[in-house]
């Protein structure tokens, strides 16, 4: 059983039950109750900082969207749109005993040949990392945070 651990996020009052030998944790966005995985612990605290902090509406946060790549079909761990129905933020997170290497970014450019959004957010909860991709130039900048909502 995942045990809880501080992130590199701000707190949140997560609502978690136990059932038995198994925690869940009620995800806002989906209306329902969820296992509680390391990955899950650290998507719902990035929910939180998006919604609350940097002011990204709800209503364009999509949770494990699908999409096809290379004939294999994946799920993509946050996508937000703007108003016009645009993606402008992909996000993969992993599990905080994950350390970030290259096949994190590597996974999340592979996700982002379908989706082409022009801000990627990888994480662990507790390092961060951020880039805005120039399709024109192609070129990748990593950021210091990531944008507030602007759209």
């Amino acid at each position: 059983m995942f045990i809880p651990i501080p992130l590199n996020l701000p707190a949140y009052a997560a609502k978690i039950q136990r059932d038995g030998s198994r925690l869940f944790i009620f995800d806002e966005l989906r209306k329902k109750q969820l296992v509680l995985t390391p990955e899950e612990w650290v998507r719902q605290h990035w929910v939180q900082h998006l919604i609350h902090v940097k002011k990204y509406p709800r209503s364009l946060i999509n949770i494990e969207g699908g999409l096809t790549l290379n004939d294999m079909r994946r799920r993509s761990d946050l996508v937000i749109y703007d108003n016009e129905g645009n993606k402008i933020l992909l996000a993969e997170f992993k599990a905080p005993s994950v350390k970030i290497t290259q096949a994190a970014f590597e996974q999340i450019a592979h996700y982002n040949t379908v989706h082409r959004v022009p801000f990627l957010l990888v994480s662990n909860g507790l390092q961060h990392y951020y880039c805005r991709i120039h399709f024109e130039q192609k070129r990748v900048e990593f950021l210091t945070d990531l944008p507030n909502y602007s759209y």
